[in-house]
């Protein structure tokens, strides 16, 4: 029999678990009897044993490494309501769903209440029945929500997607700035900062914006083992996606656009080429942008093509793919966008196709922003970098770890470079040539112009503006124009150019170009990769889904769960994962348990879960194994 959701008043099952009962102050009690684990992650017990004993933190993990565990059983282990700053009403309702289904007493506080949810809200705090409330940075401050919270003892302050407060980040939001004022306000509660996008310049801007600095910091490995990078130049790129989402096919998966057009577009083509895509980004009706997000979140073979309106904070474990066509703003838009895939730590693909019309449209943005200047350069540097990262012929993964100051040694075997390595030419010669055009023409032009000139290309503009007689003019004959195109990246990649956006895009060299002219500085560059067939799988060996690694009987009881779950994550509209990850529903099929007893033994089965789903998940088993 199904239970009804937590908030239903019918409902007492889960309830009679924990209500009236004291807090725990064993973290660990908590991790196993209300969230189904039996030992902490990684530095996740160090952080939660350090802000239970009263002690501030900033918490640098990367994504899918537990972070909300570090303020969560914090919360539950001290007296008080733990207060959780957010920035998105997408991930407060996401988590307080979850922890609803946990037994813990959640609530959000934001503009998508009605005034009587609001006041119910509001009713809950004073009569002290809630465990931990969601807020967003904006209302956190204001005298309504202080009067709200006056007589409350509060357990901790936790603020959430931290790099937010940071200028130097990229997703800055001028909000956060005042949530420095809590600890003037609230002396004596802890306060725990979290993120999983921070470079150290972030970090140290997060410690002293928001006046951490007696915090302790925990930082761990911003690695994903589980995600298999993949970088491609750009050649037909509608026919490149499809070749990567055939690899993909019953997962789901999200495919980033830089534009609201692009987004559109690509969603119909898509849908065109039987592959279900929804739409989503700030310009559409609301009711149906929240229903294509929703339908994504609920449903196991589902594409959202999207602007990066879209997901930050999203906690659907299961996402298999994300992919981009259009090159992000920094490593550090890449890094979090592409660790939407495989948040349960299963194994996940993250692909992008590029180009230099990317860098400089990228660039012209940078530009045309509000920003000071000083904010600009840093933003330029932040896109070379990831130029870098896709022009690099090492290892992808040591690349964009030694953005965030870690070092990797290499060859991690789950990067296009490292499974297919990339060759490299010397192309000094060609370096002096692509620089020399660039001077000769006055630095006037943007690539396609200075390519036109380097190959001989006889058309009006190289005729009227004289180039066609320069002794620049066809010197790079003998080499074809995509892989110009590619020279031209690896030169601004690598520092030697620039690209002027308040000139049209024009070329400029930069003063490290005159030891390549001077032959004091070799020019090494990667090789083409050529381009790969329909039927060309590339070099990628990602698993295509959860049960790729199982046994044909476990798989099919996978299957059979996994039906199960979604029966009853619709009855309870919520998301699947929400019942249960791929990850428990995994260990069901392998472990194969037969009573309530050996439930308790699975990951992510606690007190609340075996109550509600557990007779359920142990008839489908018994089910299974019977025929």
């Amino acid at each position: 029999m199904l239970q009804p959701p937590l908030d239903d008043p019918r409902f007492s099952a889960a309830d009679a678990l924990f209500e009236g009962q004291p807090k725990s102050s064993e973290p660990l009690d908590i991790l196993k009897r209300i969230y189904g684990y039996s030992s902490f992650r990684g530095k996740q017990q160090a952080v939660v044993e350090h802000v239970v004993a009263g002690g501030d933190a900033v918490v640098l993990f990367p994504t899918g490494a537990g972070k909300s565990l570090c303020f969560q059983i914090p919360a539950l282990c001290r007296d008080g309501l733990g207060i959780i700053v957010s920035p998105l009403i997408a991930l407060m309702r996401d988590q307080v769903q979850a922890l609803k289904q946990l037994g813990v007493r959640a609530a959000a506080l934001n503009s998508s209440l009605s005034r009587e949810e609001a006041q119910d809200v509001y009713r809950a705090v004073s009569n002290g029945t809630l465990d931990l409330i969601y807020v967003t940075p904006e209302r956190i401050l204001t005298d309504s929500f202080r009067q709200m919270i006056g007589n409350a003892k509060i357990a901790l302050f936790a603020i959430d997607e931290a790099h937010c407060v940071s200028q130097w980040g990229h997703d800055f939001r001028p909000e956060y700035r005042d949530l420095g004022k809590l600890a003037e306000q609230f002396p004596d509660v802890p306060r725990i900062a979290l993120t999983a996008t921070a470079d150290p310049h972030t970090r140290d801007d997060i410690i002293e914006r928001l006046s951490l600095h007696r915090a302790k910091v925990f930082s761990t490995s911003f690695d994903r083992p589980n995600i298999a990078y993949e970088i491609v130049e750009r050649d037909q790129p509608r026919q490149q996606l499809l070749r990567f989402l055939s690899g993909h096919k019953g997962n789901s998966g999200i495919v980033y656009c830089l534009s609201r057009a692009k987004v559109e577009d690509t969603a119909e083509w898509l849908n065109g080429q039987g592959i279900r895509a929804l739409a989503y980004h700030a310009g559409m009706d609301r009711s149906v942008r929240d229903a294509n997000q929703d339908a994504f979140l609920k449903e196991d073979d589902l594409c959202l093509v999207a602007t990066v309106a879209f997901g930050m904070g999203i906690d659907k474990p299961d996402v298999r793919y994300v992919a981009h066509l259009d090159i992000p703003g920094s490593v550090e838009a890449y890094y979090q966008e592409t660790g939407r895939a495989g948040r349960d730590g299963l194994p996940s693909e993250v692909w992008m196709a590029y180009g230099m019309a990317d860098v400089i449209q990228r660039g012209r943005m940078i530009d045309e922003g509000n920003a000071a200047d000083e904010i600009k350069r840093v933003e330029k540097a932040k896109l070379n970098a990831l130029l870098g990262i896709c022009e690099t012929s090492g290892c992808r993964r040591q690349a964009i770890l030694g953005h965030f100051g870690e070092a990797h040694a290499g060859g991690c075997g789950n990067c296009d470079t490292c499974l297919k390595p990339v060759e490299t030419w010397d192309g000094t010669e060609a370096a002096i040539k692509a620089l020399a055009a660039i001077y000769r023409t006055g630095e006037r032009f943007g690539a396609g112009h200075v390519i036109d000139v380097l190959i001989g290309t006889v058309n009006e503009k190289t005729q009227r503006f004289g180039h066609a007689d320069m002794p620049v003019f066809g010197v790079g004959k003998d080499i074809p124009s995509r892989t110009w195109q590619s020279v031209f990246r690896q030169l601004l990649a690598g520092g030697l150019i620039s690209v002027d956006h308040t000139a049209f895009g024009a070329l400029k060299l930069e003063a490290e170009a005159k030891a390549v002219f001077k032959r004091e500085r070799q020019v090494f560059f990667r090789k083409d990769r050529p381009v790969v067939g329909r039927k060309d799988k590339s070099t990628r060996t990602a698993a295509s889904g959860a049960k790729s690694n199982l046994s044909v009987p476990d798989a099919e009881l996978f299957e059979a769960l996994r039906a199960e779950r979604t029966k009853i994550a619709r009855a309870l509209e919520v998301p699947p994962y929400v019942v249960f990850p791929d990850t428990t529903l995994i260990a069901l099929a392998t472990g194969r348990p037969k009573n309530r007893d050996q439930l308790l033994g699975v990951p992510g089965i606690g007190q609340a879960k075996l109550e509600r789903y557990g007779d359920a998940f142990l008839a489908v088993i018994r089910t299974q194994l019977d025929g």
